[in-house]
């Protein structure tokens, strides 16, 4: 019988070597302690996707407590008031939100992402993909992060949102800034660099925010300023907290799912010739496979709003859940040989978008985007070559290369 603190002592968040590789750590946790507590963060962990599937709809689990209970009601320090710029901007963006809030305002923000918005921008995407791709190749290569992974979705999302092109330089460096703050125990630096990138951030888009009701476009931020009128009314601050997590979230997932992706792909060669062999067929299920073989968004955390029991373990009130996605997506109960890389795989109920009523909201543009990503760089440059094997960057939470070095 394995000890469960020799099993939670491999799960280090904060390790290199654990970072590059979470994976064996993951299969010990759902064998040997599917739910456990783990002091360093104060957190329990949950593991296994039946669990984890199960608890991202449970409403007795919140993104946040402060809509029932006080931070002294709930046994929960009051927040630093340095970084009160983060918090502010944070909790009134649409994840950390509960009803009724969340609900007003992703009613609202979900008219743009319908699918049949989204497919409207499918033209835009592909010319945007295949110039970055026809960079790409001219340069004889490069690092594929920067040169085509992340410039794709913040071209679009800030494209949606009505940034202009001079000023889109600036979203990438904020976003990295404010989700330091996801990380585990996040150091005073991270938490003074979330403080800063906030302030300006918020700045930007009250100075924007100003312009589109001056100039009304037809960019989302003025269909959000027209609809201030409605029901539906978001406040400034509510705007400005919906801008930035679109930004944020609209491009920082979906650059690492494409590093992460095809670092997977040169890491299974195979698979990567037999997608290259077939890429209209295969395209499809290859996304959804690369999103749940190696996933962004390792964790995902709930505050417990009410005594819960899972797997037989009582989850107290006031305690903080860490949900593992990698887990989850790896547990073999779900998953027909979960390590190995199926780009034809069918059945893949992967949970990389969430589930529930914090499911992500950009799930069809982001498929869009991988969608037209690798079919550009696979049918454009068939012979792309890894230079040499990258580093991940220190974050876990968060998970993603450092640079792709690659050459055509």
């Amino acid at each position: 019988m394995t000890d469960r603190s020799t099993t939670t002592a491999k799960f280090d968040p904060w390790s290199a070597a654990f970072v590059a590789h979470p994976y064996d750590a993951y299969a010990e946790l759902r064998e040997h302690a599917p739910v456990t507590y783990y002091e360093p963060t104060g957190q329990w962990l949950v593991s296994r996707h039946e669990d984890v599937s199960a608890l991202l709809r449970d409403r007795r689990l919140g993104r946040t407590y402060t809509h029932r209970f006080s931070h002294e009601e709930f046994g929960r320090p009051e927040p630093d008031p340095a970084h009160e710029p983060f918090h502010t901007l944070n909790d009134n963006g649409l994840l950390d939100l509960e009803a009724p809030d969340h609900t007003r305002i992703r009613r609202l923000v979900s008219k743009a992402f319908t699918p049949r918005m989204v497919e409207g921008l499918r033209p835009t995407v592909q010319r945007l993909a295949g110039e970055l791709v026809d960079g790409l190749l001219a340069a004889g290569g490069g690092d594929l992060i920067s040169a085509v992974a992340e410039p794709l979705p913040v071209a679009v999302i800030a494209e949606m949102l009505g940034v202009p092109e001079a000023d889109r330089h600036l979203l990438r460096p904020w976003s990295a800034d404010i989700t330091g703050m996801f990380e585990l125990n996040p150091t005073e630096e991270a938490a003074r660099r979330a403080v800063t990138a906030s302030i300006e951030f918020s700045d930007y888009l009250r100075a924007l925010i100003r312009e589109r009701r001056a100039t009304p476009g037809t960019d989302l931020i003025s269909a959000l300023i027209q609809a201030q009128e409605g029901s539906d009314a978001l406040s400034e601050q509510e705007m400005i907290s919906t801008c930035v997590l679109l930004l944020n979230a609209g491009h920082e997932a979906t650059v690492n799912t494409t590093g992460n992706g095809w670092w997977a792909l040169f890491r299974n060669p195979g698979e990567l010739a037999r997608l290259r062999g077939a890429v209209d067929e295969l395209l499809p299920t290859a996304v959804e496979e690369l999103m749940r073989w190696d996933t962004p968004l390792q964790m995902f955390e709930r505050w417990v709003l009410e005594d819960i029991e899972v797997r037989g373990v009582t989850v107290p009130r006031g305690s903080e859940i860490a949900l593992l996605f990698g887990s989850a997506n790896r547990d073999p109960e779900r998953f027909a040989d979960p390590d190995r890389l199926d780009l034809g795989r069918a059945d893949n109920p992967h949970i990389t978008f969430g589930a529930g009523i914090h499911f992500c909201l950009g799930a069809p543009l982001a498929r869009l985007e991988l969608t037209e990503s690798y079919g550009a760089l696979l049918r454009r440059a068939p012979g792309l070559r890894l230079v040499r094997e990258p580093e991940w960057r220190p974050g876990y939470v968060i998970r993603g290369l450092e640079e792709l070095l690659v050459e055509v």
